[in-house]
């Protein structure tokens, strides 16, 4: 809002990095719109037109985002057509990878991501030897076990991909422009930590069993890794402050969990309100988000036959380890603004 109030554009342009087509892929956009909306009946403003920009990979279901706009205009009392009573709205969708451009230069006023940026561009290509023997065998991503050329190839891929994207997002957005990033996070500067390197383990250690039974090659098995890297608060600062296009207005850590509200219980099933089921309800949940984003590497990788037996095994994995275990996970969201 400081950004709307110190210039009053007649239009905001608002990207939307990540947005997947789930149901939520509309929610970032609702909340902004809210804030505009209440902001311009505090000083008795017109609401500027809005362009809502929804970027994901070209594979990214938008259709299904575009069938519910209807009443998403509807809902926040919005005309997309030639009437005057409420604000405009325009939505569109911009495939592509945002570690690259995706926008003209200076054209955006707002820009989201959650949940996006601790996946990479690509496997780090320092984790393919050369040799016969990979470095990480037997593994998928960072473990105990790892040797450290593992964990600092991991490091370097995202300073690649991080720096890449904040060196594109500086040319898209205008001066004073606000980006809100979420990302997954780790609070220790040790990259070997318990809080998700579990989800990977379990993947990997179902990976050696269908493996051993005959059912996938190991030498695939081994020459599979995880695109993926959580980094710490003091990392993500680091590479902000290097970039140097932004300054950090705030950067939080905070606790989130994969179930619904621990506190009241609201929305809970009978289900998850027993202190066992509720457990097995989780690693459901989380069986359910991991493989939203994995499936289609591990088709890829392993060929589609495998993945209803692989995914079975990985939630029936997942129940026992989330019995005795924390299954917290930690995000850092931060507020920048473009110097």
């Amino acid at each position: 809002m400081d950004m709307y109030c110190t210039s009053f554009p007649t239009s905001v342009a608002i990207a939307d990095l990540g947005c997947s087509s789930g149901p939520n892929a509309l929610f970032v956009a609702s909340e902004i719109i809210e804030a505009v909306k209440w902001k311009c009946l505090q000083l008795r403003r017109r609401l500027p037109e809005l362009s809502l920009l929804l970027n994901d990979l070209p594979g990214n279901d938008f259709n299904t985002i575009f069938r519910t706009l209807p009443e998403f205009y509807q809902r926040k009392g919005l005309n997309q057509g030639n009437g005057t009573r409420h604000g405009h709205c325009f939505v569109s969708a911009v495939p592509g990878s945002f570690y690259g451009r995706l926008f003209p230069t200076k054209s955006l006023h707002f820009v989201h991501s959650s949940s996006s940026l601790h996946w990479l561009s690509q496997v780090p290509p320092e984790l393919q030897s050369g040799s016969n023997m990979p470095l990480n065998k037997g593994k998928i991503f960072i473990s105990k076990t790892s040797p450290p050329c593992v964990s600092d190839a991991y490091a370097k891929q995202f300073h690649r991909d991080f720096s890449l994207f904040l060196k594109c997002r500086a040319e898209e957005i205008i001066t004073g422009g606000q980006m809100v990033l979420t990302v997954m996070s780790r609070r220790s500067s040790d990259p070997v930590v318990e809080e998700h390197r579990y989800l990977w383990e379990l993947l990997g250690q179902v990976l050696i069993d269908m493996a051993s039974e005959g059912l996938i090659e190991v030498e695939k098995v081994d020459s599979f890794d995880a695109p993926f890297y959580a980094p710490s608060p003091e990392e993500l600062k680091r590479e902000i402050e290097s970039e140097g296009s932004f300054g950090i207005k705030r950067l939080t850590l905070f606790e989130a969990s994969w179930g619904h509200d621990d506190q009241t219980g609201y929305n809970k099933t009978a289900e998850e309100k027993d202190p066992m089921l509720g457990e097995l309800s989780t690693a459901k949940r989380v069986a359910k988000g991991i493989r939203a984003v994995v499936e289609s590497m591990l088709e890829s990788h392993f060929g589609e036959a495998m993945i209803e037996d692989f995914f079975s095994r990985y939630c029936e994995l997942l129940e026992d380890y989330c019995i005795g275990n924390d299954t917290k996970v930690f995000n850092i969201v931060t507020v920048m603004a473009r110097k």
